[in-house]
């Protein structure tokens, strides 16, 4: 069967590198009993996958179920998926099949495999293996033959590394993987797509298909599609119920475009996305905040130290005066070329080998530096004593004593150690 074929009949449009080579996979692993990992993100399109891989297999005329994983309560899975026997639990009121049991002979997708429990992926290793299950409350081994599709928006690798999935059922699990690229990485598919939801949208609500001008193509093109193809038929759809016009130019459909928020807060660099994901000190935005508005007071105040150090002492270098130099001289008031004339010896001074006159400083200046560098100082003082008094008030309870302070435990953690507290606990 062609991949043209293949398409039509399961609905799929889009004619890029990425989702051809995907669709090509699938084709070619589809007559075998191999298990299959497809992988993308949420809205792709990974059901249309297992679907055409069992419609092309030799178990096409059995039974397929599709089973979200993520959707079922941890407390019941086993139960769904390997059954159950009579007062086994609270609630099992006769014996039941599950759908490893049922779906013998067939396949078995299951969704976002990501979200099952630990104790579900130990029984679904079992049965990957050796084709045996045991119901939930019962002591016999029953056998099955059921072909197992999965699929997950996660990184299951990274999943396994965090100890969050079984390392032995990912890579069971990844025999033949596929990856369902996101619409962001095939661009040129998007005005094809919407033209075939608006058209369907037209029949459906009995209006005429909407066009798009070529600065509309772009800018819909351009949009990065968080919710892939379920947000760019969600927009087809609005688009043909909302609007009023056959042709809708980038200022009309802008309208129906989601604005791109996003965090503009500054992010940290240098880390790779496993870190990031096992462990982030800036959960939020409040906590990033906090953190930049102390590193810049200890920038300030070791800059005022040092600038300080250079009013008192004019034997340091000159080369370190010179680095100063210009930033203070934007800072100066517009008499101090009078103040060089009457030539205060007494006073602390600058010397700048270019313009080859000192500049002389007031006592009253040096001591609104001093003040400030005082103040700044007197800020993490100020935090000291805050946390402190927290933490006794919840007998060094961290996690209590975090809650009420606005951060997270680990950045209290942090900062006892920066103020060496841990002694007083």
């Amino acid at each position: 069967m062609s991949l043209q074929s293949i398409k039509t009949r399961f609905g799929i449009i889009g004619n890029s590198p990425a989702l051809n080579h995907a669709l090509d996979t699938a084709i070619q692993v589809a007559p075998t009993e191999l298990t299959v990992l497809i992988m993308g993100e949420s809205g792709v399109g990974k059901e249309a996958f297992s679907q055409i891989i069992h419609a092309l297999s030799a178990r096409k005329h059995n039974s397929f179920i599709a089973v979200n994983c993520g959707a079922i309560p941890e407390g019941t899975i086993d139960s769904e998926l390997f059954g159950h026997e009579k007062g086994s639990f609270t609630g099992a009121v006769e014996s039941r099949k599950g759908y490893f049991e049922t779906v013998s002979g067939g396949t078995i997708f299951l969704d976002e495999i990501g979200e099952m429990p630990l104790g579900t992926q130990a029984r679904l290793l079992r049965v990957l293996e050796t084709g045996e299950f045991i119901r939930v409350g019962s002591s016999k081994v029953q056998k099955t033959d059921v072909r197992v599709i999965a699929a997950t928006n996660r990184e299951l690798r990274d999943a396994a590394e965090r100890g969050k999935f079984r390392e032995d059922l990912y890579y069971r699990l990844n025999t033949v993987p596929i990856r369902v690229p996101c619409l962001r990485e095939r661009k040129e598919d998007i005005n094809l797509l919407f033209r075939k939801f608006v058209v369907d949208f037209s029949d459906k609500y009995k209006t005429s298909p909407i066009q798009l001008t070529t600065e509309a193509k772009v800018l819909l093109a351009e949009y990065p599609f968080p919710g892939n193809i379920r947000e760019l038929k969600n927009i087809a759809e609005q688009v043909s119920v909302l609007t009023k016009k056959d042709i809708l130019d980038e200022q009309e459909l802008q309208k129906f475009i989601p604005e791109r928020g996003g965090n503009r807060l500054p992010v940290l660099v240098g880390h790779n996305n496993n870190h990031i994901n096992q462990s982030n000190d800036f959960s939020n935005e409040r906590e990033i905040l906090y953190k930049l508005f102390f590193d810049m007071k200890n920038d300030v105040t070791e800059l005022k130290k040092m600038f300080l150090e250079i009013l008192k002492n004019p034997a340091l270098s000159t080369h370190a005066s010179n680095l100063m130099h210009e930033t203070l001289l934007s800072d100066l008031p517009s008499n101090y070329d009078n103040q060089m004339q009457k030539g205060r010896n007494n006073q602390p001074t600058i010397l700048n080998n270019s313009f080859e006159k000192p500049v002389l400083l007031t006592e009253e200046e040096i001591q609104q530096h001093e003040e400030v560098e005082e103040g700044l100082l007197s800020l993490a003082s100020m935090e000291k004593d805050l946390i402190i008094k927290v933490l006794a008030k919840h007998k060094f309870k961290r996690k209590d004593a975090a809650l009420e302070l606005g951060i997270s435990e680990r950045t209290l953690y942090r900062k006892i150690k920066d103020y060496d507290l841990e002694d007083d606990e």
